[in-house]
């Protein structure tokens, strides 16, 4: 698979720590499998709500649950093209960027939208993405 990543200068930028958010636009060049994980929230098999009240905590839940229904798949975090993201506080979501990033390698294009809330009022976040391998 080619890509190739655009950040046009004519538009603003989102830097954290040096290094983008995320992407404007993406640009994949194959005939790949796309995979489309569906929206993740931060639950595990053991509880049915990891990091009540953690915004830090659910986030790491998110990220690990989107990566293992992508190697269900057959693809890797770096594989993601394209993410969106629902949180309950988005002023308190972007207080972790940096966790994004360390699931996000390849800093997908992406939307992140305050909702109201998600489907139990314990979630503060969900994320559902696409991938192509």
């Amino acid at each position: 698979m080619q890509r190739q990543n655009y950040q046009p200068d004519g538009l603003a930028k989102r830097i954290v720590n040096g290094k983008n958010l995320y992407y404007h636009a993406v640009a994949v060049e194959a005939a790949k499998r796309m995979i489309f994980v569906s929206g993740q929230l931060s639950r595990s098999p053991q509880e049915p709500v990891v990091g009540k009240g953690d915004m830090a905590a659910q986030i790491r839940q998110v990220g690990e649950n989107v990566r293992i229904a992508l190697e269900a798949a057959g693809a890797t975090l770096e594989d993601i093209i394209k993410t969106n993201t629902y949180v309950t506080d988005i002023d308190e979501f972007f207080k972790h960027a940096e966790l994004r990033m360390q699931y996000f390698l390849a800093m997908p294009t992406s939307t992140t939208v305050e909702v109201r809330r998600l489907s139990h009022p314990d979630y503060m976040v969900e994320i559902d993405a696409v991938a192509m391998v």
